[in-house]
């Protein structure tokens, strides 16, 4: 790589002189290995210097000159943020005059008349390097477990080559998919060395294709280098050959790539691109790679807005909480049980939005936290509302997002959230779904016995939608399990449907736990769901979520008012 980029560039030298003969005389010696231009006197330099689109590699200098002298100069230049980085070679007969000039921060001088060809151009050679590599060597080059570049050396570098480098370049993200997972069923060392496997057949890769590598700090590898056409046919082999050389099973790649890079834009906005494009082929294991496109870019737009509109949204409450009633059908007529509290967004310029624009964006990023605890607050609020003016307490569910569960606070938070609004721990109900139980089980029962300890009652949500089911079934603490609504919109479909049904409830039967059915939307499924022993349904059969308003009326009609 480093003969690639050495052959590849040609660096920008600006000469300095209000003499023409001593400008012609350095031009004819620099312009062998340097793209050079020329400035008659320190005023046209610092204009020359400060052109946003030009950067300069070295500036060769003389001293005395007319308008603005060599001194000026060098003073602005260092006074400058950016054009400090550019190192500046004196040119002068005058001893004093060097003396001086590095004493201001000149890096080099050279003596006047140009005599001696080579010795300015090593000279000029040696402190374009030397400048060149003060600004990336305090950064450890490379990482000791992959051997590709550490991230800090690596963006460095990238930012140093896209002044230079003219060819068709790409950028990519490569991810083993899952890795924490597979790290948690594997072992630390093993995943490690399936890290270290992966980031040798990219080194190997990069060997016959032009480019550089670093591994993250969430352990992708970046990768910035020449165009390819066959990204899919390499990330293929490699997922073959990591897989023979490691012997793991459940290995997926895949990489995100953005081609034919726009040098107009900043390094870090290519990589993110890259990023958004490999997040899109999660969970495809079908593919292993996806390229940028327009509507990614349109849709990262688009969900760059939401995040950046999340707060404002909170502090003006856009956000609103709708609540969707539970009903007990084992009397007579149905009995508003409870409700279930949903988040929904009115934005001031895009309309209602759907929870899932905005839900898997900000649990990937961590901002569901603070939706969370908007949610909480003004749930718990409403609770307290309606049980002082009507005297009837209307328990009400929250989610609790995978992000939220292992905050080690969330018991104090909540024990203090109910007790601020007056409230009994189980009139503030806990949905948590299913997928949370998969990512650290031990700590999740920690937290869930303190959470009953303390008098919450814990859903599990959307129980059947993953892998692990049963076997949560008899380690997690909970007291009432959601099915998830799939099963109710299928259970006419078949027979295998149906029976699929009355099985989660024999086991929850087995267990004595209750059961709501979520997603009722006919009156058979209702018959039906009765019939088996289910307690508590909730679904547009009986209402869609709906504004605290309206959600009130059924308050008024529970209470007999």
């Amino acid at each position: 790589m480093e003969n690639f980029i050495r052959s590849s560039i040609k660096r920008k030298v600006l000469i300095v002189d209000d003499e023409m003969i001593n400008r012609e005389l350095l031009g004819a010696i620099l312009g062998s290995e340097y793209e050079v231009r020329f400035a008659e006197n320190g005023k046209q330099a610092l204009e020359m210097l400060r052109h946003p689109e030009i950067d300069y590699s070295l500036v060769v200098l003389d001293l005395r000159m007319p308008v603005l002298d060599g001194f000026e100069v060098i003073k602005q230049c260092k006074a400058d943020r950016e054009l400090r980085q550019i190192p500046i070679i004196v040119a002068t007969t005058e001893k004093s005059a060097e003396v001086k000039s590095i004493s201001m921060g000149a890096a080099d001088f050279i003596t006047k008349p140009y005599d001696m060809a080579d010795v300015i151009l090593a000279r000029c050679r040696r402190i374009i390097e030397l400048s060149e590599d003060k600004t990336i060597i305090k950064y450890t080059e490379k990482d000791s477990l992959t051997g590709l570049y550490t991230k800090q050396y690596f963006d460095q570098y990238v930012h140093r080559l896209v002044k230079y480098v003219d060819n068709d370049m790409d950028v990519v993200e490569l991810r083993v998919d899952g890795f924490g997972l597979l790290m948690d069923l594997y072992g630390r060392e093993e995943g490690f060395r399936l890290l270290s496997a992966v980031a040798g057949l990219v080194s190997r890769d990069l060997a016959v294709s032009r480019g550089i590598a670093c591994r993250t700090a969430d352990n992708s590898i970046y990768v910035y280098l020449e165009h390819r056409d066959n990204y899919e046919e390499i990330v293929r082999g490699f997922q073959s050959e990591v897989s023979e050389k490691t012997g793991l099973a459940g290995i997926h790649l895949r990489a995100g790539i953005y081609e034919h890079i726009d040098n107009t834009l900043h390094p870090d906005v290519w990589f993110e691109r890259a990023r958004a494009t490999c997040d899109r082929v999660c969970g495809r294991y079908e593919n292993f790679t996806a390229r940028y496109s327009r509507e990614l870019h349109e849709l990262s737009m688009y969900r760059h807005r939401l995040i950046g509109d999340m707060q404002d949204a909170i502090d003006n409450h856009d956000f609103m909480v709708y609540y969707q009633p539970k009903y007990n059908i084992q009397g007579d007529k149905p009995v508003l049980a409870s409700a279930e509290a949903l988040i929904r967004w009115k934005h001031r310029e895009l309309g209602m939005l759907s929870p899932g624009d905005f839900i898997p964006l900000f649990e990937q990023n961590g901002l569901i936290r603070k939706i969370d605890g908007f949610v909480w607050r003004e749930a718990a609020a409403q609770v307290a509302c309606w049980k002082k003016t009507y005297g009837v307490s209307v328990p009400v569910s929250v989610n609790v997002s995978r992000v939220d569960i292992f905050d080690p606070k969330l018991p104090e938070k909540l024990s203090e959230l109910t007790g601020e609004f007056g409230l009994e721990p189980h009139e503030f109900m806990l949905e948590i779904t299913e997928s949370a139980y998969s990512n650290d089980a031990d700590g999740l029962i920690a937290v869930l016995k303190d959470l009953r300890g303390r008098g919450f009652k814990i859903e599990m949500d959307d129980f059947g939608s993953g892998y692990s089911s049963l076997n949560m079934l008899t380690t997690i603490p909970f007291d009432v399990l959601k099915m998830d609504m799939k099963f109710i919109r299928n259970m006419f479909r078949d027979e295998k449907s149906l029976k699929m049904v009355e099985l989660v409830m024999d086991i929850a039967s087995f267990l004595n736990i209750p059961v709501v059915a979520e997603g009722v939307e006919e009156q058979r499924q209702l018959d039906v769901l009765k019939q088996m022993g289910c307690a508590v349904v909730q679904g547009y059969y009986f209402s869609p979520p709906v504004p605290a308003g309206r959600f009130e009326q059924e308050v008024i009609k529970s209470a007999n008012i």
